[in-house]
């Protein structure tokens, strides 16, 4: 967890009339200041008192103080502490254990602070999902709504693609409000729909984490109020665009305030035309904040592409497990068929392995994950469903059985290991029916991926 952390930027999409009474237009260049019921600081400079709303659950005071958390000047680093944050949002960074903000951060936590709209660009594991949270915790934190809210009507919203990468950010957030009083709440396709509706029902909530689908289907049903959402982020924008999301994304937006009354945190991995054209009609002076690096792929991360038959393949991936004895692998596979053969070969020749893909039901997913973070599952082997979003410590390598048909997954795919500095290997094994998609892929990357045959032993029956 909290991969995201350093150590040592038209017209408006149209409201629903139950979304306009809950904030007067928001006033550039300090939007907060305007929004309805909460308390207004006199200087954006002096932040006001850290008091909680009334709204959420009260925790007991604690002893910490931010003369606890010292951590020293870098000239080249942006210090948690250089940003004014709450302290509940510093006791928490502090347990955590992290110091330095990652580039995303650095760059865009200067201007959503200040309530500014922004449009961030960041490959997965740049640290954006923290990014969004610090900003968002520390609004409702410095902004508090007094009095008893609603049940069912969050104060913020963070739309995202796919089951586990909300579920990932609901997490990150936990560990983020765990000394603020406040409540996180998610909303996930495929998992128990009566308990996910008694969340909403008796609950005030603060965030509110949610798939589009599963988010747009309680909203039409009355059982969530979008009404008062005060900061909305969309994470992963063109994962949305990809996926066909954009309609139910446009209709959860219709739900929510005029652009002008909340403030609006788009980030994707590119900025294409269409999603360009999506942040003009959702945001309002917007910022625009790229982080860029000469390759997409991290230098720790050292990739091989071995050159073998199809018909070798299995071996060689069970060698490679066996002989370097590895702890803790992804192995990715194009097809749901294919994932759930090789788990099943894996586990006959007596290798700890599950199978992650769009076939596992929610449950067992996390059940599964859990397992593999625990180390008692030594392989996961999944499908591109697993590309996004997860995150786990310690993925030692990534193995690709399949080349990915769409360069970008191959990104996606290798940044699950050697993630925040930590050192990574990623396999790739190319035969003759995909090995004509390294072209494309070594075109996106920037550079030349190094290609051997492997070893004889590596390609041994499992006895």
């Amino acid at each position: 967890m909290f991969k995201w952390l350093s150590k040592s930027k038209s017209t408006a999409e149209v409201p629903s009339s139950s979304s306009k009474n809950e904030s007067a237009s928001r006033q550039r260049p300090n939007p907060k200041a305007s929004k309805a019921g909460r308390t207004q600081p006199a200087d954006k400079k002096t932040k006001p008192t850290k008091q909680r709303s009334k709204a959420t659950s009260a925790k007991p005071k604690s002893n910490w103080n931010p003369d606890q958390f010292v951590v020293a000047p870098q000239a080249d680093k942006v210090r948690f502490h250089d940003l004014d944050l709450p302290d509940t949002v510093m006791h928490a960074i502090a347990d955590l254990g992290f110091q330095y903000c990652t580039p995303i951060q650095a760059q865009t936590l200067v201007h959503t602070l200040e309530g500014k709209d922004l449009i961030g660009k960041a490959q997965t594991g740049t640290g954006k999902t923290a990014a969004f949270l610090i900003s968002i915790i520390t609004d409702l934190i410095d902004y508090p709504i007094g009095g008893r809210r609603p049940n069912g009507k969050p104060r913020a919203l963070v739309v995202a693609p796919t089951r586990e990468l909300v579920m990932q950010i609901a997490s990150d957030a936990e560990g983020l409000i765990q000394h603020s009083g406040m409540k996180v709440v998610t909303l996930v396709g495929g998992m128990d729909y009566e308990k996910q509706q008694r969340q909403l029902r008796q609950n005030q909530i603060d965030i509110l984490v949610a798939t589009p689908g599963r988010l747009l289907d309680f909203n039409q049903k009355g059982e969530v109020d979008l009404s008062g959402v005060e900061v909305l982020v969309l994470d992963e924008a063109d994962r949305m665009l990809s996926m066909g999301f954009i309609p139910d994304v446009r209709a959860i937006i219709r739900s929510t305030p005029h652009k002008k009354d909340r403030q609006t945190l788009l980030f994707s991995a590119t900025f294409s035309d269409q999603i360009m054209h999506l942040a003009s009609l959702w945001t309002l002076d917007a910022v625009t904040v790229e982080i860029e690096s000469e390759q997409l792929t991290a230098d720790t991360v050292e990739q091989i592409v071995y050159l073998v038959g199809e018909q070798d393949k299995f071996n060689l991936l069970y060698n490679l497990v066996r002989q370097q004895e590895l702890e803790r692998v992804m192995v990715f596979a194009n097809r749901r068929d294919q994932t759930r053969r090789l788990t099943e070969r894996l586990k006959r020749s007596g290798v700890e392995t599950a199978m992650l893909s769009g076939e596992v039901s929610q449950g067992q997913r996390v059940k599964t994950l859990e397992a593999f973070r625990s180390g008692r599952i030594k392989v996961l082997v999944a499908t591109d469903v697993a590309g996004r979003g997860i995150h786990v410590d310690g993925v030692s390598h990534v193995i690709n059985y399949n080349l990915p048909e769409d360069p970008e997954d191959y990104v996606h795919r290798i940044g699950r290991t050697g993630r925040a500095g930590a050192e990574g290997i990623s396999y790739s094994f190319a035969c003759e029916t995909d090995a004509f998609m390294l072209p494309d892929i070594e075109e996106l990357i920037g550079r030349r991926l190094p290609c051997q045959h492997p070893e004889e032993k590596l390609l041994e029956s499992p006895r």
